[in-house]
């Protein structure tokens, strides 16, 4: 038998880590690994004892990208029934905040792998880039929407055009990842991050991250409209009455995402 290309794990209380494990091909995407990606992330999503998500690969990749192997001798009609926008939107639309832990590579697919998740901590050792140019195709799942939203037009199209990696402080000073931390504490990091988000009330952190990404495609004055509302909805949340109460108590609150 050969060993699982995505396994699972729960590191600690609500919190689901899943991590890429084909370290003998820097955890290329495969069409298996975006299936179980997707399979387990839905998963997670639909399991009330877990919080926040870890995804991650090794010391050495979080995903060197597609697989090309898989991909060079495929036709376009076999491309589009792979469906690998399930994957995106499996991450993109999960209710829970995601969080990407990357160490070393995280090129083509895998960069847009981890831009898909909702925070990124990054070794200091790691490497991004869309270098799909260099193969003669482009961005597929992201790199050339997302990454010009987070970024600027003017740096993305300075990486999408000439496909050059990058390194961890330059992708810090883009803004494109959210905190750089030592290579050998990453996941240590991205776990102690997503354990403090699970202690908080489920319904807030949910709502907080819907009005965030819904917002960023809307009008400012659309956005502010969806957070009041969001804001005004939490009101009926036992969660609320709770949070107010134990900060008036000076108290530990009681979350039940309720």
């Amino acid at each position: 038998m050969s060993a699982p290309v995505v396994l699972t794990e729960r590191p600690a209380e609500g919190v689901g880590l899943i991590r890429i494990n084909r370290p003998e091909a820097r955890n290329a995407l495969t069409t298996e690994v975006r299936r179980l990606l997707g399979e387990y992330l839905s998963a997670m999503a639909d399991d009330p004892a877990i919080r926040c998500i870890v995804l991650t690969g090794n010391e050495k990749a979080f995903a060197a990208g597609a697989d090309i192997k898989e991909m060079a001798e495929a036709g376009a009609i076999e491309i589009l029934q792979r469906g690998s926008q399930k994957l995106w939107r499996a991450i993109y639309g999960c209710p829970k905040p995601v969080i990407a832990a990357v160490n070393g590579f995280a090129l083509g697919g895998g960069c847009e792998l981890a831009m898909t998740c909702d925070v990124i901590i990054a070794g200091e050792s790691a490497k991004f880039g869309q270098p799909e140019v260099k193969i003669g195709i482009i961005p597929g799942g992201g790199g050339t929407q997302r990454f010009p939203r987070t970024v600027g037009k003017f740096k993305a199209m300075r990486y999408v055009l000439t496909g050059d990696i990058f390194g961890a402080r330059e992708a810090s000073d883009m803004n494109l990842v959210s905190e750089v931390v030592p290579d050998a504490e990453v996941e240590k990091r991205a776990v102690a991050m997503a354990v403090q988000i699970a202690e908080l009330p489920p319904l807030a952190i949910q709502l907080a991250k819907e009005a965030v990404i819904r917002g960023m495609d809307a009008s400012l004055e659309t956005g502010l409209t969806l957070e009041s509302r969001t804001l005004q909805l939490l009101f009926a949340s036992q969660d609320q009455k709770e949070g107010m109460a134990a900060f008036i108590e000076k108290r530990k609150p009681k979350f039940t995402g309720k």
